[in-house]
């Protein structure tokens, strides 16, 4: 039986704010509103984080090394409207998310392989970034490695500045086992985990 596959619709082209306003406002948050995402505010963290600019096209949202596109999205969703809680994997092609897991465990689990940071096990969604980085290190050597680092940091600052039109904070985490992640998601063993970023409407 193949996984389900929740498409995530249109991708707005034009948010609230400019560029410049979006890095005015932004800042780490760590505390959210109660209150659930859409799957609309979802999909555009996701395309913001690492989707496809135009259908038909390889090209990212962010810049790569050689093209080489090394990372993995995926998303744990604890309230999100029309989505059930659990683990997803982005699929930047289809502007879709693909089924791995359910259960309203992974939130907290995640928080404790996180050592104990509360908001990674509060907020709405925790959207994750790992890597392949032998898709990159077979091209550029060991140099690869920080060319992967590079991307990452490009993706999560596009979800933490598209976040700020939508009155969504975020912030990244960077302390965590990533053996324990690792496991939790049910990444295979030449995927890594880089980024934990927490996301939740603003508290007013």
């Amino acid at each position: 039986m193949g996984k389900r596959v929740i498409p995530l619709g249109q991708v707005p082209t034009k948010g609230a704010l400019s560029v410049e306003e979006a890095i005015m406002r932004r800042s780490s948050v760590r505390q959210y509103a109660d209150s659930p995402l859409s799957l609309e505010e979802v999909g555009h963290l996701l395309w913001a984080a690492y989707g496809v600019p135009r259908r038909g096209e390889k090209r990212r949202t962010v810049p790569s090394a050689g093209a080489t596109y090394p990372l993995s999205v995926h998303l744990v969703a604890r309230a999100v409207t029309g989505l059930t809680p659990g683990v997803y994997t982005y699929r930047s092609e289809e502007h879709s998310l693909v089924e791995i897991a359910t259960g309203n465990h992974f939130p907290t689990q995640l928080s404790r392989a996180a050592l104990g940071q509360r908001m990674v096990g509060e907020a709405p969604v925790i959207v994750v970034l790992s890597a392949v980085y032998e898709r990159t290190t077979r091209h550029y050597g060991s140099r690869g490695v920080m060319y992967v680092h590079m991307e990452a940091g490009h993706a999560g600052q596009n979800v933490s500045l598209v976040g700020e039109g939508l009155e969504i904070g975020s912030v990244m985490v960077g302390a965590f086992d990533e053996g324990m992640v690792k496991k939790i998601l049910g990444l295979p063993p030449n995927e890594t985990p880089i980024y934990l970023i927490p996301c939740g409407k603003k508290r007013k």
